[in-house]
């Protein structure tokens, strides 16, 4: 561990960093920590947090108290934070030379705390590990750039670009939609090469401004870091430009809501090989029980997909999104679709999460869904030819309370992420659904103000 904190030392001293962000990601995925002068960070080698940090709300509000001295010493004690030299990224937006170094986070006996999101994909990883599988995953992550607005009550609306005018109507793929953004995502793309993001292409999606980066398939562990560097990265870029981006999975009434697609594939570690194909090239039984996996057990897991009530509006009807956990072959109207690749690529996506969704916990529920099913050989339903929208069979919970319910009552989710993992996230989820619904809404003035 010391050679490892030298290393990183080292590494600091050589950019003549004078400032180090400690960061931990919460169960929400918002980066919490510390901002150290650097020779304070290595003199310290790591920082310590309070833990009911991994307790808090995206509100800033906590739990209830008979449920947070349940899982939380009631002394509010502090973890150990542990950087992870392997997750350290330069922050170009600074003014002084500043890194950013994500921490693992430890109990003072040294043992992984329960509640931290990336010790959950960790614990998920470890799985295959010890199969002798290296899972490889490749995220998709969609998003708005709007109009800044500082009054949420107002909608958001779509910026203006390079032309002076906003979008209108739908501009899927067009280079010349994106193009008007072309001085912020210059910012980007440079900013995301000095800290060494794995990022492949960019798309324009569907709605207003909407867009999609791609990230180059890899590591998960590594490829989450990416991802929630990647998001404070662009809201910065925005910011330069006058703009915003925002990774809300429906921030825009009747338009597209935003995915984090996740492509998924497992390698063997002694052969290299692709364990989704047989050697002749077809999909073996392994593949088609991690499908299955995905099929039973995401509609119990749906909360670590689509965190917030917000995320149900993406599964609306005719919002473009699916709305079950069919599978198909090249078929986007589903919620697991197999892209037409090579017996050595083959792969599934699962289309289901919200841009909104915590990368750890997202990947890590990904991966453990596919697990369980080859472990226990479960069977998928028939690929579905043509178009999903319309099944029926394998719906998801249609609200957050219903999906909530489903997962805390989920004794394989328990076995696996462990009951502490399970209360407090179900615990958090519901605080800040309970915060949610004291808001009185647009919606209830404009119909229900002088009609009942």
């Amino acid at each position: 561990m010391s050679t490892k904190i030298d290393q990183l030392s080292s590494w600091l001293k050589e950019r003549k960093i004078t400032e180090v962000e400690c960061l931990v990601s919460d169960l929400t995925g918002i980066a919490r920590g510390k901002i150290s002068p650097t020779n304070k960070f290595i003199a310290e080698k790591g920082m310590r947090l309070p833990e009911s940090v991994l307790l808090q709300t995206v509100t800033g509000d906590y739990v209830e108290d008979d449920i947070y001295y349940d899982l939380l010493d009631p002394a509010d004690i502090d973890m150990v934070c542990r950087p992870d030299e392997s997750a350290v990224f330069l922050v170009p937006w600074a003014i002084e030379p500043t890194a950013q170094v994500i921490h693992d986070t430890y109990d003072k006996q040294g043992n992984p705390i329960e509640l931290s999101p990336r010790n959950i994909l960790k614990k998920v990883l470890k799985l295959y590990s010890d199969k002798g599988w290296q899972p490889i995953m490749a995220p998709e992550m969609e998003f708005y750039l709007t109009k800044r607005n500082a009054d949420p009550d107002f909608p958001l609306e779509a910026p203006l670009g390079r032309s002076g005018r906003p979008e209108t109507g739908r501009q899927s793929f067009s280079i010349d939609a994106a193009n008007e953004f072309d001085p912020l995502f210059e910012d980007m793309y440079d900013w995301c090469e000095i800290q060494g993001l794995d990022l492949d292409t960019l798309i324009h999606e569907e709605g207003p401004a909407q867009m999609e980066i791609n990230f180059r398939h890899g590591e998960p562990l590594h490829l989450a870091d990416q991802v929630l560097v990647f998001k404070r990265t662009m809201r910065e870029a925005a910011l330069k430009h006058d703009v915003t981006a925002t990774f809300m999975a429906k921030p825009i009434t009747d338009q597209p809501g935003s995915a984090m697609h996740v492509h998924q594939s497992i390698i063997d570690k002694n052969t290299g090989k692709n364990i989704f194909s047989n050697d002749d090239g077809t999909m073996s039984e392994l593949f088609l029980h991690h499908i299955g996996g995905l099929q039973k057990l995401i509609p119990e897991l749906l909360p670590l997909f689509a965190p917030n009530v917000n995320s149900f509006r993406r599964f609306l009807p005719d919002t473009s999104a699916p709305v079950n956990v069919e599978w198909g072959e090249e078929n986007r109207t589903v919620g697991l679709r197999v892209p037409d690749a090579s017996p050595e690529n083959r792969r599934v996506e699962n289309r289901l999460a919200g841009a909104d969704a915590n990368p750890y916990l997202a990947l890590a529920a990904s991966l453990l869904c596919g697990y369980i099913g080859m472990v226990e050989g479960i069977e998928p339903s028939a690929p579905v030819e043509g178009r999903g929208y319309e099944r029926r069979n394998l719906r998801l919970p249609l609200t957050l309370e219903a999906a909530l319910e489903r997962m805390e009552n989920c004794k394989v989710a328990e076995e696996y992420l462990g009951r502490k993992f399970i209360s407090g996230y179900v615990a958090v989820k519901r605080a800040e659904h309970e915060n949610y619904k004291r808001v009185i809404s647009s919606w209830e003035r404009e119909f229900l103000l002088l009609s009942v």
